[in-house]
This record gives structure tokens, sequence and C-alpha cells, in this order.
């Protein structure tokens, strides 16, 4: 039984996902504020979390970051933001799905279930420590560094950082990326990658202007080169 942690302010949106949710065999944690959210995201040990951007003591997107810079744990964005750029922004601050409101019960748990099983899909091969140019990224420990100084990475660009390393010396489209590491099929841009890829290049390329290792391949997507 999977535990899943509701954060919405609205108690009849968690009563209804409550009955939803257990009907599937969920085990079901609640939380109203971001600040509640962001004691039950440690407390509770949720194996994903459902979350809410409306918060009425703050937005939603803050707890967002806040998980992400300590677990990476799933986390499905519920939400009445429609807008595009207001789910890009969710996307590229850690969330691993999207899902807007009003919402439907069956998309809502295809969406939960596909969340929780891309975070147990194993890897290739396990990872300890890889090497490349001046970086050094230790997956088991989860501490990067390049020219032996400390780098932190989110989730999302660690993912990132792993599918292009077991991919090396291989081009891999934009779409690939979505669908093998955030799970999308379908998307009306890619922009989510291009910002996570400048990311990776600004934190562990010698020069992000002029990328060794990160290559953009144009009009495809890009390319890891583990060598100089």
């Amino acid at each position: 039984m999977y535990r899943v942690l509701v954060v919405d302010d609205e108690p009849e949106i968690r009563n209804i996902i409550r009955v939803l949710l257990e009907a599937e065999g969920y085990r079901i944690a609640e939380a109203a504020t971001a600040s509640r959210a962001e004691i039950a995201a440690r407390t509770e040990k949720p194996d994903l979390v459902l979350l809410d951007l409306g918060l009425p003591d703050g937005d939603g997107l803050a707890v967002l970051r806040s998980i992400r810079a300590w677990s990476p744990v799933p986390l499905v964005v519920l939400s009445a933001r429609t807008m595009e750029e207001q789910k890009i922004v969710a996307l590229d601050a850690g969330a691993d799905d999207y899902v807007t409101k009003p919402f439907s019960p069956r998309e809502l748990t295809a969406r939960l279930q596909a969340a929780i099983r891309r975070s147990q899909k194993p890897g290739v091969a396990p990872v300890n420590l890889v090497t490349f140019g001046k970086v050094a990224a230790d997956f088991s420990a989860m501490e990067f560094s390049r020219d032996g100084v400390p780098v932190a990475l989110t989730a999302n660009e660690v993912k990132l950082l792993k599918y292009f390393i077991d991919h090396a010396e291989r081009v891999v489209t934009r779409e690939e990326l979505l669908n093998d590491v955030w799970g999308y099929t379908h998307y009306p841009t890619t922009r989510t990658v291009d910002n996570q890829v400048m990311k990776l290049r600004q934190k562990l390329e010698v020069d992000p202007a002029r990328p060794v290792h990160f290559r953009t391949m144009h009009g495809i997507g890009y390319k890891f080169v583990t060598g100089s």
C-alpha cells in the first residue's frame, strides 16, 4: 500500500481524493497549508505528494522547491492554474507531473500510478561514482562536485544527469528526454528540457557558453560526451 500526501486547502477536494485513492488501495495523509505540508512531507514519509499550488499561507511552488531540496519523492501538482507558463515553472521546479482542475478521476489515478512506477524503475546499471572532465558524480551518496567544489543539484537535474550518463556518446532527442526522464509522451513545448540542460551546463561545465560535455545537436536534441 502506497501512502499519498494530499496537500489542498479545500476540504471537499481532499475528501473526494481520499475516497478515490482509498478505493484504489492507497493510504492517505492530508495537509491544508504550506507549513503543514512541509512538516507532513518529512513526518508522514509519503510515497507520493499530490500538491495544490494555491495555499492560504503560501505558494505551493515554494513547498515544491522546499521538498525538492531534500527529497526525490514523486510529486504531482494538482492545480486550477492552466496557463502553459505556470505548468512549465512547476515542472522546472521539480514536479513529476501536472494535472489541472477540474480533473478526471481515472486520469488522476493513472498519472499517480505512472509517477510511482517511474520512481521505482531500475537504472541501466548501478552507478556509484562517475567522473568526467572536472566533475565527480556520486549517485549513491547524492554528492556532486566540479573541480573539487561541491555542487548542489535538484532532483530533476540528478535524473537528467543520470540519463545522460546512461546514454553517453549517443544523440538523444528532446522528446526522448521528456518521455524517459519526465514521463511525458505529449507536451506542448520542449522548453523544459532546454532549461534543465542549461542549468546542468551552468553547474557542471567549466565554460557553460562553450559546453564540452552537454552538447547541443541542432534540430535534434543533445549528446553527452565524457571526454574533453
